[in-house]
């Protein structure tokens, strides 16, 4: 049974094509991951099917009777006043409305006259019938029992929705489209601001959902273990991988390795064929008056290269040249802690740990929101910034740090992106303009102001201030927030050569599996220490 069906659809912003006679079945039960670069139109097929947008042209037809729900990368607009349970409820507003007047009409039967009770029960009976049809004497224990399975406590019921950290927010807005029983789930960055075992529940969560899912994200762990299907989209059009994220990688290589071979092969018979026209031109005129066959014969051959489908050169990913430099190594002790306590607004974050990192080390921090972890860093940065000394945290004299924070400012948001950069660069405006073009700030995109950039631009232009400083120390909070899957493996493979030491943040299983040799874990106002990345911390610390 198909849920959703889309048709030589076409969807245009001003000179972009974002979709291009775009065209996909969606099977019902369907578990489906959307992937491409930022910008490639993933959002915007959402915002299509839920006819927030309309196409240009095509069509997308929804099967009769499926609820459609989307899950936005940004939680609702709400007012302060508005509670979690205001959430949850939201859908049964009818219900709650028939429950009141249900509840006056009874106050009502208490006290009404004989020839008054009559007409009474009468509203009372219909409204009741409707009510029992909206399933209305169910909801309370639907709302108890979704609140169990989300992890909602009675507490946090209570609590003001604007409140609540992003990921708290996420997982109550799930929870509330839940509640409506969706056919279809849409979800738009569903892991953005979400812990790890938050997380891992959230993918159990979803494998037993028997509904039909598509999900865009740019968590690839996250995607090998919830979708079965990967929908590539890449210049308005879509390419359909039966597989997880993983089988993807392997066949999307293989995939443009053999168009690049057809392509390659395509102009060699080109070149063939204009060669074979030229001489064949040139024994015409050789042969005058009597060459005419010649040229017949070259014409015929132009009429088949005219008439050739040209295959399109497969687009290589354009990738940002990150070359982390370091002229001056650090000793051996790069960090040093000794029975430090942490806390903030009187909650007690970490108390007595201990912990070393040594030069060339890989190490990740890990923990629940609101363990410490960012707390922790911004901490150690105040000491390296401001020269200071701490009597529990010694960093080592000739340590150098590089800072990418969770949110990323910069000194004047009216800047332009060419004038933030010059700060940093040593060299002529024209080596500058070129640099940043790696960085794909190309031509007028320089002259935008950074206050306007999204997440990922951000990302991308406090890289190329921190190429330019030499640091042998790299401090990141969660580097991989807000950029596409491409820009993070580039990253990756930088993080590798980086001759360094690495501090960083992250909830991104692969880029820890990819990056870290060494795990902090912050638990119960404690650290413990595992070698090894993701996949080795899960097996130990269930032994």
């Amino acid at each position: 049974m198909t849920d959703i069906s889309i048709a030589n659809a076409k969807k245009n912003y001003g000179f972009k094509n974002v979709l291009d006679d775009f065209a996909l079945e969606v099977t019902s039960g369907e578990k489906i991951g959307l992937i491409g670069p930022n910008g490639c139109g993933k959002t915007t097929l959402f915002k299509l099917i839920t006819k927030e947008e309309n196409l240009d042209a095509g069509s997308i037809s929804i099967r009769k009777g499926a609820n459609v729900r989307l899950l936005s990368q940004m939680p609702p607009v709400v007012s302060d006043s508005c509670t979690v349970k205001d959430i949850l409820t939201r859908d049964f507003k009818d219900i709650f409305e028939i429950e009141t007047y249900m509840k006056d009409l009874e106050e009502q039967m208490a006290t009404a006259e004989p020839d008054k009770l009559e007409h009474i029960l009468d509203r009372y009976g219909k409204l009741q019938t409707r009510f029992m049809d909206l399933d209305g004497y169910a909801v309370d224990s639907k709302i108890s029992e979704l609140c169990n399975k989300f992890r909602i406590s009675e507490d946090m019921l209570n609590r003001k929705f604007n409140t609540l950290s992003g990921g708290e927010k996420t997982i109550v807005n799930l929870a509330s489209i839940m509640l409506s029983n969706p056919d279809v789930l849409l979800l738009d960055e569903p892991t953005n601001n979400i812990d790890i075992d938050t997380l891992e529940w959230l993918e159990s969560y979803l494998k037993s959902y028997t509904g039909t899912i598509i999900l865009c994200s740019h968590d690839r762990y996250f995607l090998d273990k919830v979708v079965s299907k990967i929908v590539l989209i890449e210049r308005g059009k879509l390419e359909i991988f039966f597989g997880n994220y993983s089988y993807y990688l392997k066949e999307n290589e293989r995939r443009i390795l053999a168009e690049f071979e057809q392509y390659k092969d395509q102009q060699k018979m080109i070149e063939a064929m204009k060669r074979k026209i030229k001489q064949l031109q040139e024994f015409g005129k050789l042969a005058y008056p009597g060459g005419e066959s010649f040229f017949k014969r070259a014409a015929s051959i132009q009429k088949r290269l005219d008439k050739m489908e040209l295959l399109e050169k497969p687009e290589t990913t354009k990738e940002i040249p990150l070359n982390f430099q370091m002229n001056d190594r650090s000793g051996k002790q790069v960090l040093m802690v000794r029975d430090f306590d942490l806390s903030v607004a009187n909650k007690n974050l970490l108390n007595q740990v201990s912990f070393d990192v040594v030069f060339k080390d890989r190490t990740c921090l890990m923990g629940k929101n609101g363990s410490g972890k960012s707390t922790l860093i911004k901490y150690i940065m105040n000491l390296y910034e401001n020269e200071q000394d701490d009597n529990n945290i010694r960093i080592g004299s000739t340590v150098s740090i590089g800072y990418i924070p969770q949110t990323i400012t910069f000194e004047d948001d009216n800047a332009t992106i060419l004038e933030t950069a010059r700060k940093s660069y040593y060299g002529s405006e024209t080596h500058l303009r070129a640099s940043l073009a790696k960085f794909m700030f190309n031509g007028e995109n320089v002259f935008k102001r950074v206050g306007t950039l999204s997440g990922g631009e951000k990302v991308r232009l406090k890289l190329f201030e921190l190429m330019q400083k030499n640091v042998n120390l790299l401090i990141m909070d969660e580097p991989t927030n807000h950029i596409d899957i491409t820009t993070q493996e580039v990253l990756e493979e930088a993080l590798k050569e980086y001759p360094g030491t690495i501090l960083f943040i992250s909830h991104d299983r692969y880029f820890i599996n990819e990056i870290a040799k060494k795990i902090l874990y912050i638990e119960n106002n404690g650290i413990k220490e595992y070698l090894g990345n993701y996949n080795d911390y899960i097996n130990k610390s269930k032994i």
